[in-house]
């Protein structure tokens, strides 16, 4: 069992790296004077050079750590974001990863790769091999990085739970030993796969995740989670349970399970104690087998209000002004997931009551709002969004929303809808408000009848929150302020006049340690005035409307983003990301 405790006492020296100290040095990271003074000190207190560098806080633990890998010819290792099987995890419980700072990492054959702080603790490593039975491969790596993956790792309920649901699940009875996955049946054969998938859902509900990803790959299957935007790899499952875990969804979305070879679509509803989640399903066949999307969408909770999405100001009023109207189009522009249907929906909640009559066509209904009829398109039988607007209009309503215009017919109809008194509410496909203009243009509508009718059209993405508990204070640089003042030039705050003081997220356990809890949306708001109407019969660019309205007091997109950095809502990074052209 000491093997490989007895093969680093031999390689821990290797001849090429003798000091800590000079290998730092040598990678810059230590000045003369101060390699000097370390080995002076380290004499002269008996104290190691890593514990002086450490004390004088001259390098960081990672650079530390990495001199030190070198040093005694053991890998360092990176543990941040990095998912570890739960089945790896189960080597070691956590009483023990915690009390030596060590953490399994992976497992080959008979070989368990962990990572600690000193990988030349030859008696941790004799016990961690009594312990697991296994050879020991040790990677070095810093305290802080070892336990937070410990706390993320081990207190996750996902690792714990998925791997005692794949104790129960043994190789041979998921398919090993001769069993093919389509003789797994019965509710003892379901069971752990069933829990499996309980609780992937469970934890997407509990980080707020918005899509649950189930990827095959080579050698395992990968699930990520989309959190705010943007998505996260959070477990590693064993590639032979992965037939299982497709087989258990497409049983509780009523799809054919033996067809592998097509695309599926679906959608159930999959309670959590009070909560009630509608799930909607996609299968994709892909080189490696069946990735599947889950879609995860909250019955309970309620429409936000437009000042909580993030209107504020003049965007604000002009919106408002434009809803109150009895006819008329308002568009909402943006790519897809920039929040375009939230924005209708938090609009219809506004208007909802019962003295009007609210029609809704879309493609597929998100969330059911109360009082509102709402009509899911189906193509297969003959119901897209222009049938469906004809077929509304037959209806008496009063207010009418299209989930999209995709096409001139759509868009002729949405033109009929407002000239005879309705108020219509669609989405575009554009990069900016003005786009949208010029894109009605191009489905061939008449520019007199685009100048008449659309009143106000609302451009907007979403940027992720700063996290409140772990914010703290950054001064901006001075090529940041310069980019800053330059975009928002007179809607400069007048209390930056000595550089902006921004804010950013370090990471704690609320946010995930990712720095961002939450999202609000960014907005540019282009109403339609008489000059504007007046370009679009001149079958102006996008470019010359936007300029135009920003004359007449439009905020852009990434003025409102830049307002909203100066204010610490959000980073600056995150409004390049969503808002830079």
């Amino acid at each position: 069992m000491a093997n490989s405790a007895q093969n680093l006492k031999t390689t821990a020296s290797p001849p090429h790296a003798a000091f800590i100290e000079d290998v730092l040095a040598g990678r810059g990271l230590l000045t003369r004077e101060q390699l000097t003074f370390v080995k002076t000190e380290a004499k002269r207190k008996q104290e190691s050079a890593e514990k002086v560098i450490a004390q004088m806080g001259w390098v960081n633990p990672e650079g530390l750590a990495q001199a030190k890998a070198e040093v005694i010819g053991v890998p360092y290792i990176d543990l941040a974001q990095k998912p570890i099987s739960p089945e790896v995890l189960a080597y070691l419980p956590e009483e023990v990863a915690k009390r030596f700072v060590v953490i399994p990492i992976a497992k080959e054959v008979n070989t368990l790769s962990v990572a600690m702080v000193d990988p030349l603790d030859l008696s941790v490593l004799e016990f961690i091999e009594k312990k697991s039975g296994l050879t020991v491969r040790p990677y070095i790596a810093t305290s802080d990085s070892i336990n937070r993956a410990i706390a993320e790792q081990y207190t996750q309920s996902l690792s714990s739970e998925v791997g005692e649901a794949l104790k129960e699940a043994t190789p041979g009875f998921l398919g090993g030993g001769g069993v093919p996955f389509g003789a797994v049946t019965g509710v003892l054969g379901e069971a752990p796969v069933a829990r499996i998938v309980s609780t992937l859902l469970e934890y997407g509900i509990k980080i707020r995740a918005s899509d649950i990803h189930i990827e095959p790959l080579e050698n395992e299957t990968r699930i990520r989670y989309r959190i705010d935007g943007i998505l996260h790899e959070k477990l590693i499952l064993p590639r032979r349970i992965h037939d299982a875990i497709v087989s258990r969804i497409k049983i509780l979305g009523n799809m054919k399970i033996d067809e592998k070879r097509l695309p599926q679509d679906a959608r159930f509803n999959f309670k959590i104690g009070a909560e009630e989640i509608d799930l909607r399903l996609s299968t994709m066949p892909t080189a490696f087998g069946e990735k599947v999307v889950m879609r995860l969408l909250k019955k309970s909770g309620g429409v936000p209000t437009l000042p909580e999405l993030g209107l504020r100001g003049m965007a604000l009023r002009h919106l408002e002004e434009n809803i109150a109207r009895p006819h008329g189009i308002i568009l909402v522009t943006g790519p897809t997931g920039s929040g375009k249907t939230t924005t209708l929906y938090s609009v219809l909640s506004k208007l909802n009551s019962t003295k009007v009559n609210i029609m809704t066509l879309e493609d597929p209904v998100e969330y059911q709002m109360p009082g509102v009829n709402q009509v899911q398109i189906n193509v297969q039988a003959g119901l897209t969004f222009a049938s469906g607007l004809r077929a509304f209009l037959r209806q008496d309503p009063n207010i009418i929303m299209v989930g999209e215009v995709r096409d001139q017919e759509t868009a002729d109809l949405a033109i009929q809808a407002s000239l005879t008194g309705h108020l219509v509410f669609s989405t575009l496909h554009t990069n900016g408000a003005a786009g949208a203009l010029p894109r009605l243009l191009d489905m061939h509508a008449e520019p007199y009848l685009i100048a008449s009718t659309v009143t106000c059209v609302v451009g907007q993405r979403v940027v992720r929150r700063i996290c409140p508990t772990c914010r703290i204070p950054r001064k901006a640089t001075a090529e940041i302020s310069g980019k800053i003042t330059d975009v928002l030039g007179k809607l400069k705050p007048a209390s930056d006049k000595q550089g902006y003081q921004l804010y950013v997220g370090q990471g704690c356990r609320e946010c995930n340690n990712t720095g961002y809890l939450g999202r609000i949306g960014i907005f540019e708001v282009l109403v339609v005035s008489e000059k504007i109407g007046r370009m679009i019969l001149g079958h102006e660019t996008s470019q010359a409307i936007e300029d135009q309205a920003i004359v007449e007091g439009m905020i852009t997109m990434k003025q409102d983003g830049f307002l909203k950095v100066s204010e610490g809502v959000t980073t600056i990074e995150e409004v390049l990301r969503v808002a830079e052209e």
